[in-house]
């Protein structure tokens, strides 16, 4: 395995909407972020993953992008961009963007003119076909599908295939100017691009290197496995109806990217990482292994939140410690030496870590920092989520309408309103796994709103604010998750074999405590975390170098949540 500076990096991601506002119009911006990169540079995390900054009529928070080359109006300038790319440099941060090119907005310009006519230029830049039906009358208009749920609403004479949005109902939009259906994945606003167009492949090349040859050091890469798409667009096997894994793989993906890494990244010392969504373990090292020159690494859905809408009326119960285990090891197998991965427990699509893993009431401060010693002490690139290093945790939403995301909004529309469910179900569902939860403006003080705006921010602060949750608070707390994060970041950033060493679960089927080893070059690191509110016993050979409670380590006995990081040396070294 050959080391770099992507493998050792310590990436942030930051949700620009939420992270500060600098002109007291409600929502974050660019000149914000300038404005904490002291902050950031303090943490000592290395690259700051900016969620979206193009231009966007915002149907989906920026993931929908009408202009690739321009900045979101309500984020700042170009000129602002610049100024924070170049602070950041100054500082030695390093920016990567967020870049969603299986799909574009329907305001894009090449969308305003494929859907022209059959012959416009750019009618191939996205996937277009026709009605099943030869009799379909174009002016009766298509009856859309209402519910996820329901099969025959999707299954029928006119779609060309019942494949389903990710946010409920058919991923076809009957387009009445040219009498044909557009696939869009995600909601109507956002069709998908057909890249089995080498002109299509091109311009988003083009793109990519326009922004790094303005500095910019790399990207993450929106739901990869979607580039390629099954040219046949059957419907889905009987037994996979509605699995949504089943759009990842597509026959030429790999050929793509291996385009893309030799018409880009081979040019450019920068970092990529691929959003994994329906990638495999066992096909991991197809995406991400050295030799294959395609993607550096990419993190995967195994431990994340299931979209599916029906979750908002029946959430699944949460990962067992013993299922995170079983996923941490069968991806630390399948990646070996070859391939690589970044891990995280939270991010802008999830719920918020302390409160799924966790007990933010009874231990906030001990559950937090436990977690963050798995996340910095795992093999892979770690990943932070913006408010995590405060220990922020879910909202309580009071109501369905304080919700801004389009997957609440689309799900209470298919199940309660039309379908009937209970709304006060959905709610405590809601509450639980909503994505808005990770995207609640970030809490940097006592002071309104959190010190996040002066003006009315977007989305609800969460009110724990004014209870010690908060940056400043942090700062000069006793006890402070802010503190642990970055003393624990500056013992990952000197310590190789927490970032290079061969990983060992020691206990793989204690559902209580997580006792993994990091081995490299002669030095053992052992790793013991309780996941509970209850003393557990384990053996702990070796020095304790950090941990979560200051005083009183033994080597027999772990407390609620307690955490500690241990030092051996082999013996035969």
């Amino acid at each position: 395995m050959q080391p770099s500076w992507q493998k050792e990096a310590i990436i942030y991601q930051i949700y620009p909407r939420s992270f500060q506002d600098s002109n007291g119009d409600g929502v974050g911006d660019l000149r914000g972020i300038l404005q904490r990169l002291d902050y950031l540079q303090a943490l000592g995390v290395t690259v700051l993953w900016l969620s979206p900054i193009f231009a966007s009529p915002n149907a989906d928070n920026g993931y929908d992008v009408s202009d690739y080359r321009a900045i979101q109006p309500e984020f700042g300038t170009m000129r602002d961009f610049d100024e924070l790319l170049a602070e950041a440099h100054a500082r030695g941060l390093k920016i990567i963007l967020d870049l969603v090119v299986n799909h574009s907005s329907d305001e894009h310009e090449w969308f305003r003119e494929s859907r022209k006519s059959k012959d416009n230029p750019f009618r191939d830049f996205y996937v277009w076909k026709p009605a099943k039906s030869a009799s379909l009358i174009p002016s009766e208009g298509i009856k859309p599908a209402t519910n996820v749920l329901a099969r025959d609403e999707v299954d029928d004479e006119y779609f060309p295939n019942n494949w389903q949005s990710l946010f409920g109902g058919s991923a076809w939009k009957w387009d009445e100017a040219t009498g044909e259906f557009y696939l869009h994945l995600f909601v109507e606003k956002q069709p998908d691009l057909n890249w089995e167009n080498p002109r299509l492949r091109r311009e988003v090349y083009d793109l990519m290197r326009f922004w790094l040859d303005k500095g910019v050091d790399g990207f993450r890469l929106d739901v990869v496995p979607f580039f390629s798409k099954a040219l046949t667009f059957p419907d889905y096997p009987p037994e996979r109806f509605a699995d949504l894994s089943a759009y990842a793989n597509g026959p030429r993906i790999h050929e793509f990217l291996r385009e893309m890494h030799d018409e880009v990244w081979s040019n450019y010392d920068a970092l990529n990482v691929g959003e994994g969504v329906g990638v495999r373990a066992e096909d991991a090292n197809l995406y991400v292994g050295e030799s294959r020159r395609e993607l550096q690494m990419l993190y995967h859905f195994d431990h994340a939140v299931p979209r599916d809408e029906a979750r908002f009326l029946d959430p699944a119960p949460e990962f067992s410690l013993v299922q995170m285990k079983q996923i941490t090891r069968r991806w630390d197998e399948a990646l070996g030496d070859d391939g690589w991965q970044s891990v995280y427990f939270g991010n802008h699509d999830n719920p918020r870590m302390l409160s799924r893993f966790g007990d933010p009431v009874r231990f906030p401060y001990e559950s937090a920092t436990m977690l963050a010693t798995v996340l910095l002490t795992l093999r892979g690139t770690p990943s932070l989520y913006q408010g995590d290093e405060i220990g922020m945790t879910n909202c309580p939403f009071e109501a369905v309408n304080e919700f801004d995301d389009v997957q609440v909004r689309n799900a209470y529309d298919a199940l309660v309103r039309r379908g009937g469910g209970d709304e006060a179900q959905f709610l405590v569902a809601a509450n639980r796994i909503a994505r808005d939860h990770a995207r609640t403006p970030f809490q940097w003080d006592d002071s309104p709103n959190a010190g996040f705006s002066t003006g009315r921010p977007w989305l609800k602060v969460n009110p724990n604010f004014g209870q010690g949750v908060n940056a400043a608070a942090e700062e000069t707390a006793p006890k402070s998750i802010l503190n642990f994060y970055r003393n624990l970041i500056e013992l990952r950033k000197r310590t190789p074999a927490l970032a290079y060493g061969h990983y060992r679960d020691v206990r793989p089927d204690d559902n209580a405590v997580w006792l993994y080893e990091r081995e490299w070059k002669g030095e053992t690191w052992v790793i013991a975390c309780n996941f509970t509110g209850e003393t557990q016993e384990v053996e702990l050979e070796g020095e304790v170098r950090f941990g979560n409670y200051t005083t009183g380590a033994t080597s027999a006995t772990l407390r609620p949540y307690e955490s500690r990081v241990a030092f051996q040396k082999k013996a035969n070294s």
